[in-house]
């Protein structure tokens, strides 16, 4: 999926691009925060292992190379000014049984003598047979190959955490939609990653900016939330944006098992199932969720094909139980998920399609308010009005480096 982007601040753009640029942003009436307040911790910073194991380089890539591989959005290539150079690192994270394990992502170092702000972007789902879309692999079928890179060139250190289950750690299950882990292999390829620019000699301010849309997006928030309450004065968030995240566990699950409506792609509903059964050792079988034949071709390939009715899916017994909120081990699961509802200081901004029916829009929604009511000032709720979850991508790309450039 290309995402289109923005410059760094204080990169000078012609008239044309500038107009393009705004045209993005005229997105709708946003809910804005009220004046910022100082982002200040007096946590300490908990001693962490150093991260980094080994770095590769993978390539060079110069301005005009960047540039043309967004050959059909030519004022987006425009941005590019840097050549970049793109690693691999590998370095240690915790995997959700609390082993160390060795864990891999890509980061887009550009060529320049000042000190840069670093950017970790997390990246959407990725299923396990497209591996070669994981960050480190570098592919052209990855995020970063296009428009991630053009952002790297105007000016911005990206640091893309593959994520445990792909890369060095592909011989692993993807703990999908898993927030601890998302967020501590995120934070650790973010240390890792200074930790490398450090040895390489590479200037960097002390500015970390968040951005990811999809899965990417609620790993975006959960990293958030995780850098400001354990990690304030090592890696301070700068400010965030995270796209469409499924940030209310447990009210999804209630929306998903109520529906009469088809849904589109029930299967990724089914990996959230089959990964917290696995990690928080639910230990349920694949009888108790779903109907046969579903149960039998699940329980042989997780990734099968499935009805896109709910009802025809799930047994009913089920369905009654997550209604009534009745099965406590899986509630306990989902609100364990639940990201919504804490107190941010860095500025945020939720963006989100209004007719996302892949991950509804109530998730931003019940975010910022509840963000609110525990008194964060400087939250935004920026809804991309009409988008669904795949036409959202472009403005909510635009628009989110644009909120960014202000910090």
């Amino acid at each position: 999926m290309k995402h289109p982007i923005f410059p760094r601040r204080g990169t000078r753009l012609p008239a044309t691009a500038l107009a393009w640029l705004f045209a993005f942003l005229l997105i709708g009436p946003s809910c804005k925060s009220d004046a910022p307040e100082p982002n200040v911790t007096t946590e300490p910073t908990p001693s962490a292992p150093t991260a980094l194991i080994n770095s590769t380089l993978i390539g060079e890539y110069s301005q005009a190379t960047l540039a043309g591989r967004v050959g059909d959005v030519p004022l987006v290539g425009a941005l590019a000014r840097l050549p970049i150079k793109v690693y691999k690192l590998t370095y240690t994270t915790q995997n959700t049984d609390g082993q160390r394990i060795t864990a891999s992502g890509a980061v887009l170092v550009p060529v320049s003598t000042q000190a840069l702000p670093v950017i970790s972007y997390q990246h959407g789902t990725i299923r396990p047979d497209d591996e070669d879309r994981a960050p480190s692999y570098y592919s052209a079928n990855s995020e970063l190959w296009s428009a991630v890179s053009v952002l790297a060139s105007t000016g911005y250190v990206v640091s893309a955490p593959d994520y445990i289950g792909y890369g060095a750690s592909k011989a692993l299950p993807h703990p999908y939609e898993h927030a601890a882990s998302l967020a501590s292999a995120s934070a650790d390829m973010l240390r890792a990653t200074r930790e490398f620019c450090k040895q390489q000699n590479v200037k960097l301010n002390e500015k970390n900016f968040l951005l990811g849309y999809s899965e990417g997006g609620y790993a975006t928030l959960a990293l958030h939330k995780l850098l400001e309450e354990k990690y304030a004065t090592e890696l301070p968030v700068a400010a965030s944006a995270p796209g469409a995240g499924a940030y209310h566990k447990s009210a999804f699950a209630k929306y998903i098992i109520g529906s009469d409506q088809p849904l589109s792609f029930l299967s990724t509903y089914v990996w959230v199932l089959d990964t917290y059964n696995r990690v928080y050792k639910l230990n349920q079988p694949t009888t108790a969720y779903y109907q046969e034949p579903y149960a039998t071709q699940l329980q042989a390939n997780p990734f099968g094909s499935v009805p896109s009715l709910p009802s025809q899916l799930f047994t009913s017994a089920f369905r009654q139980r997550v209604q009534a909120d009745a099965d406590a081990a899986l509630l306990a699961a989902l609100r364990d998920n639940d990201i919504f509802d804490w107190k941010p200081k860095a500025p945020l901004a939720l963006f989100h399609g209004t007719a996302d029916d892949y991950v509804p829009y109530f998730n931003s929604q019940d975010a910022y308010t509840a963000m609110r009511a525990r008194g964060a000032t400087q939250v935004q709720l920026r809804p991309i009005q009409g988008g669904n979850h795949f036409t959202s991508v472009a403005t909510y790309t635009l628009a989110a480096y644009a909120f960014i450039s202000q910090y």
